[in-house]
């Protein structure tokens, strides 16, 4: 028997081709949960839906009727919500001088006013299930405790969507609502395959993992997992799946050009 036999979820951001939203719903599913995926992409949302033998509803999480409407949708649709993973993000590069006013809108929406917005939502949704209520799981980043260079309002978007978690986890814990946080580390998916193909990039990001690897999307999946269940005692906390990262620090931009230039002069010989 599965880990989520009974069990229901709504995996938000699940609307591209091998994302950590597909993996964690993949995963929810082949652990008996009944699985709602949602996004912005009809095609392969139903696609996903068919494979797992869920359900799937369009959303965007930046608008609050969107997400509202959706968590009403998966209550109706599912007869409860046991779980909710928000794994929505925008892995913008740009330095404090050069971000313009449109870039700053957009991250705030998505990574700060959104998850503010899915939280409402399925607090409103969960706090009728009390005390059973449910958990609460929105992706942040391993870059608020491992800064990196040309960051900051990705990161300082991320670090707001954490306190907002911990807020949650405080207020709402007497209705058995859980509510936490993973974050991810330099890690292969649509948002940053392109990243990938550098040669040399990954040179410089290895060194910094004590357990001799980059997370993948699966090792995202399975912290998600284990916080969903029942035998997760844990509020309040940011998972850190991502092989201690955190230990050494991310590298620079200063690194990262010397591992990128050592690998072009490499391959030019």
């Amino acid at each position: 028997m599965g880990q989520l036999q009974g069990k229901t979820a709504v995996v938000l951001g699940a609307g591209s081709a091998g994302n950590m939203g597909q993996a964690i719903a993949r995963l929810f599913a082949s652990h008996g949960a009944r699985v709602m995926v949602a996004g912005r992409k009809d095609v392969p949302l139903a696609a996903l839906a068919a494979e797992i033998a869920g359900e799937y509803a369009l959303c965007d999480i930046t608008s609050h009727a969107e997400v509202h409407a959706l968590a009403d949708h998966a209550a109706a649709t599912l007869g409860r919500v046991d779980i909710a993973v928000n794994t929505t993000g925008w892995g913008l590069l740009a330095s404090l001088e050069e971000i313009t006013q449109d870039q700053l809108d957009r991250i705030v929406a998505l990574q700060f006013k959104g998850v503010h917005h899915f939280l409402q939502a399925f607090v409103r949704v969960m706090r009728a299930q009390s005390p059973t209520g449910g958990s609460l799981i929105s992706l942040s980043s391993a870059t608020t405790r491992a800064i990196i260079t040309n960051h900051a309002a990705y990161i300082g978007t991320k670090r707001g969507s954490e306190a907002l978690m911990e807020c949650i986890a405080n207020d709402y814990g007497h209705l058995g609502i859980k509510a936490n946080s993973v974050s991810p580390a330099f890690t292969d998916s649509p948002m940053t395959h392109d990243s990938f193909a550098v040669p040399g990039l990954t040179d410089a990001f290895l060194p910094r993992y004590p357990l001799g690897r980059l997370n993948t999307v699966e090792d995202v999946a399975q912290a998600c997992l284990w916080l969903s269940t029942d035998q997760a005692f844990v509020t309040g906390a940011n998972i850190q799946p991502n092989g201690g990262l955190t230990l050494r620090g991310n590298p620079q931009a200063g690194d990262v050009a010397a591992a990128v230039s050592a690998a072009m002069a490499k391959g030019a010989q």
